[in-house]
């Protein structure tokens, strides 16, 4: 895989989760009401995928799926 298609893959994964950190305050912005079973949904699944992007493990799994970075983690 070319290293420009790893960064493409990368920088869509951290998009995602730059919106998924951002969701509660958009629905709250939205006035849109969180008891509805989707929002309550998506903000599950928000907080879920923002919390895993911030584990080491994550790095390692994008380095067996061949998009990591190449380097060693620090630490």
């Amino acid at each position: 895989m070319q290293k420009t298609t790893k960064r493409s893959i990368r920088t869509a994964i951290q998009a995602a989760v730059g919106l998924a950190v951002a969701l509660p305050a958009i629905v709250a912005a939205s006035g849109i009401p969180q008891s509805l079973p989707w929002v309550a949904g998506a903000l599950a699944v928000a907080g879920g995928l923002a919390r895993m992007m911030a584990l080491p493990a994550v790095e390692q799994l994008l380095d067996r799926l061949g998009l990591g970075t190449g380097e060693e983690a620090s630490g």
